[in-house]
């Protein structure tokens, strides 16, 4: 065989071995060399798809993020995907809807506020006279026998017989005839205007003082009302006792006090509107004069002055001043605090001391955030850090949101130093179920928060709610400390709905005595609850149907919100031991 057929056998041999190894391997089934953690994906199911930037979407089919547009990830069996805030709230929109949450916007405007204040209409202090006798003698006449009567400056008000006073008077007139010493006619003078003898008195004296004259009139140093009569005629009185009191009620003072609170808002100058019982109908306008810089130690307050014109009235057959001395009259002042920040008043909680809201993220989820308020307005507060212009708060549903934040942080254990359920267990009670106990006692403080916040259908949905968080035990040593309170549970959830706020305060007291009650016995065997604070309020007679005149109640931490009075006296009363 010579070359030529040797080669062409070679490459008709190669040709065919190429082609059966090209179809082998297109027959056989492929196979790559892939890590343990690719094959286990592959045969893994996708439980749902995630937003990476928006973890709170989450969609059980492929998709697109509802609020950036990004492609959904999916999450696999086993896997928890993007975590999100524990902050954050997600309400489906059937439970927004349920629920009635409303949002309102972050605006920047003017911070309006409304301060009302009693206090009562006195004279003009400057112009309020005591009149005393300025040596001793006897009144053998009143010219004016009663309070409230008017008289004219220089009018005279009695005769008076005073030894003294008439020697004094017959030495000035022996001078004044003689045209002797001037310097002794003028110490003469001088004697007796220390005797209270007025200017236009002695220059009448040569005149009007007869030889056989004894008495000299006492006359009203300014014109105004008679307010004190403290002399009867025939009353003998020794030098400096009080005679007569006069006012001038040309122009009256009405004074009030200013608590310390509402000192940021007001400055003298400032308008305001006045209405009395006195005149019905009327409201008088003027402005605050003074402000007194002492404020008063024992009520934190501050008196505060402003002037009223008192004009004489026209009665017909009589007549009289406008304002009668002494007068209950209440004021308004609108103060207007321009370009701030403002937030619902609505909106923001306050349940551990710091302020609160929730942050619209859209999609269904709300952010609870810690704001910074300053002054609080009529129907908004000045807020100073937290939330930014245009963002979009609850203002209707946060209370319920809060709850719910509190009761999922109790059902994972995180409820930092606010409740017992991350406190270890003592010995006693290491058996003890605490994650449904602290949910229940979550859920009972809700319904006070519900009441401190004068939300009667915030107490209304928390008190369904309460069925949910019933509280179970794995020892019959464990449970009997809250045998009462689960009897007395199962009577409260079965009371018709509440009314108003007084009857719900009323059902609210029942369950929260029987509470404290256990609390007071539990703690001898669990540590843990006495992290429990107890409040009681020392004037809650009459705050409900049947309330004692001394009332407690439990919460976690401060701040003190009492729940029989609500947002009236949402401070009123301090924290006490079992």
């Amino acid at each position: 065989m010579n070359t030529k057929s040797i080669v062409a056998v070679f490459l008709a041999v190669l040709g065919g071995v190429a082609v059966g190894w090209f179809g082998r391997s297109k027959m056989q089934p492929e196979t790559t060399s892939t890590s343990e953690g690719s094959s286990l994906t592959a045969s893994r199911r996708v439980a749902f798809y995630q937003s990476s930037m928006h973890p709170w979407i989450k969609s059980e089919k492929p998709g697109r993020c509802t609020i950036c547009g990004m492609e959904l990830v999916p999450v696999y069996e086993g896997e928890t995907g993007v975590a999100s805030d524990s902050n954050l709230i997600t309400l489906s929109s059937n439970s927004i809807s349920v629920v009635g949450v409303r949002t309102s916007p972050v605006l920047r405007g003017g911070l309006l506020r409304s301060l009302r204040f009693a206090g009562v209409i006195d004279d003009d202090d400057s112009r309020h006279r005591i009149l005393s006798a300025y040596v001793d003698g006897r009144l053998d006449e009143l010219h004016v026998n009663f309070t409230g009567a008017e008289v004219a400056a220089g009018q005279p008000l009695a005769k008076f017989y005073s030894p003294m006073l008439l020697t004094a008077v017959r030495e000035y007139l022996a001078l004044s005839a003689t045209g002797g010493d001037a310097l002794a006619g003028q110490a003469a003078a001088q004697r007796l205007r220390q005797f209270g003898l007025m200017e236009s008195q002695i220059q009448a004296l040569p005149k009007a003082f007869g030889s056989t004259n004894i008495h000299v009139e006492i006359l009203a140093p300014i014109a105004g009302t008679v307010v004190k009569r403290q002399v009867y005629a025939g009353q003998f009185v020794k030098e400096g006792e009080p005679l007569f009191e006069i006012a001038d009620f040309n122009t009256m003072w009405f004074k009030f006090d200013a608590y310390e609170r509402d000192l940021s808002w007001i400055q003298p100058g400032m308008p305001l509107e006045i209405r009395t019982p006195s005149v019905p109908g009327r409201v008088f306008s003027s402005q605050i004069h003074f402000i007194d810089p002492n404020l008063d130690p024992g009520s934190r307050s501050a008196k505060v002055r402003v002037e009223l014109p008192n004009p004489v009235i026209n009665l017909g057959a009589s007549h009289r001043r406008q304002f009668l001395h002494r007068t209950y009259a209440e004021a308004q002042v609108a103060v207007t605090i321009p370009d701030v920040l403002l937030i619902s008043r609505q909106a923001v909680l306050n349940p551990d001391g710091h302020p609160v809201v929730f942050v619209d993220r859209g999609a269904g989820a709300y952010e609870r955030r810690t704001i910074v308020v300053g002054r609080a307005g009529d129907v908004a507060w000045e807020v100073l850090g937290g939330v930014s212009e245009g963002d979009l708060v609850v203002s209707h549903g946060n209370l319920l949101m809060d709850s719910q934040a509190q009761l999922a942080r109790a059902a994972s254990g995180d409820l930092g130093m606010e409740t017992v359920v991350s406190q270890p267990p003592s010995a006693a009670t290491a058996t003890a179920d605490l994650a449904p106990l602290g949910r229940f006692l979550v859920a009972v403080d809700s319904l006070r928060l519900a009441l401190a916040s004068d939300d009667l259908q915030g107490f209304v949905t928390k008190r369904i709610q309460l069925t949910q968080a019933i509280p179970t035990f794995t020892s019959d040593a464990d449970r009997a400390p809250w045998g009462n309170v689960l009897s007395q549970l199962e009577d409260f959830i079965a009371l018709p709905q509440p009314t108003d706020l007084l009857v719900a305060r009323q059902q609210f007291f029942g369950l929260s005595a029987v509470i404290l009650e256990a609390v007071a016995q539990a703690r001898k065997q669990d540590s843990a609850l006495a992290r429990i604070r107890i409040f009681e309020c020392p004037m809650t007679d009459g705050a409900f149907p049947g309330a004692p005149k001394k009332a407690k109640w439990f919460q976690w931490s401060g701040p003190l919100r009492n729940p029989w009075f609500g947002e009236r006296m949402a401070t009123c009363g301090a924290e006490v031991k079992l």
